[in-house]
């Protein structure tokens, strides 16, 4: 795993833990876009691993689901999360309706599962813990 590599899943960390401070706060629309960033910096991550640096949100989106969920090198629900949560993170951001509190938490639980699952993919969770 490259240093940037790891940098990008200290970020996705960092990203998921200002979203549950958030979501405590009651800033639910805030809440579901750091849980987005989280998955957002966590895709970006793995297709680093695969030699690609991309900076749109719709070209990392895209080589995610070709690259890993659809060879199923990840699990295809990942691919959804990550496409589900861009969508309610432009909710929040765009529209004049905001985030609720339970879909606020359906984004912040699903960026839990997607960092532990990509940590985990990427070994980062065996590299941290052996330094």
């Amino acid at each position: 795993m490259t240093e940037q590599q790891r940098a990008l899943i200290g970020k996705a960390g960092q990203s998921l833990m200002a979203a549950g401070s958030l979501q405590e706060q009651g800033q639910h629309s805030f809440a579901a876009s750091r849980a987005y960033y989280t998955m957002f910096y966590l895709a970006e991550a793995m297709l680093l691993g695969e030699g690609l640096a991309l900076s749109k949100h719709s070209a990392v989106h895209a080589a995610f689901g070709e690259r890993f969920a659809k060879t199923g090198v990840i699990p295809a629900k990942l691919h959804r999360y990550l496409i589900r949560a861009m969508e309610t993170r432009h909710l929040g951001d765009y529209s004049t309706t905001p985030v609720t509190s339970e879909e606020a938490a359906e984004q912040i639980a699903r960026a839990e599962e997607f960092l532990r699952i990509v940590s985990q993919h990427l070994g980062y969770l065996q590299q941290h813990d052996q330094a």
